[in-house]
């Protein structure tokens, strides 16, 4: 199981759903340093599991709340990964970019909040399929896309665009409680 080719995505079925989510404020991103679970060490953007009844966008907003102290609004659905592992371990994640939260990202026993300017993402610091679809984000592209990897390798993967951009308007929405 080292090629997309080797699976059959049209019954492929993830162990675990999850979200992403990236919040803008001006010209940066707010990402994390993860500091448990899958991806201890790795700057990413904040997100998790979604617990059983829960829709991904509730889950979205939950995990951002958990883990950083803020609480987001007006999700804009992105895009969604299907990632597999060669131990077996497969992770299907939606993704949401905002510009709209309340409260000041705190550090949590998870994570610990990363403004980051998005001339200066730090893509060596990251899981290596960020670099490939992370511009897309920023851009307003969405996105499907499927991952094989080997521990922190990837192996292969695919990526499919709508090509349609769904530009952010007025860059002025964000709100931060001091």
């Amino acid at each position: 199981m080292n090629r997309l080719s080797d699976i059959d995505w049209d019954h492929w079925q993830a162990r675990d759903p999850a979200t992403l989510v990236f919040v803008f404020r001006d010209d940066e991103i707010l990402l994390i340093d993860k500091k448990t679970g899958l991806g201890k060490g790795k700057v990413n953007g904040p997100g998790g599991k979604i617990d059983p009844g829960e829709t991904p966008e509730a889950a979205a907003a939950r995990e951002c709340q958990e883990e950083l102290d803020i609480r987001v609004s007006n999700l804009e659905y992105c895009g969604e990964h299907r990632f597999q592992f060669v131990d077996g371990y497969s992770i299907h994640v939606w993704v949401y970019r905002t510009r709209d939260f309340d409260g000041v990202a705190k550090e949590s026993r998870e994570a610990a909040p990363l403004w980051t300017p998005l001339d200066r993402i730090p893509f060596e610091r990251m899981w290596e399929d960020d670099k490939h679809w992370l511009p897309m984000l920023i851009r307003g592209e969405r996105f499907q896309t499927r991952w094989i990897f080997d521990g922190d390798r990837m192996l292969d993967y695919a990526i499919e665009t709508d090509g349609n951009m769904e530009p952010w308007g007025a860059q002025s929405g964000s709100r931060q409680r001091s």
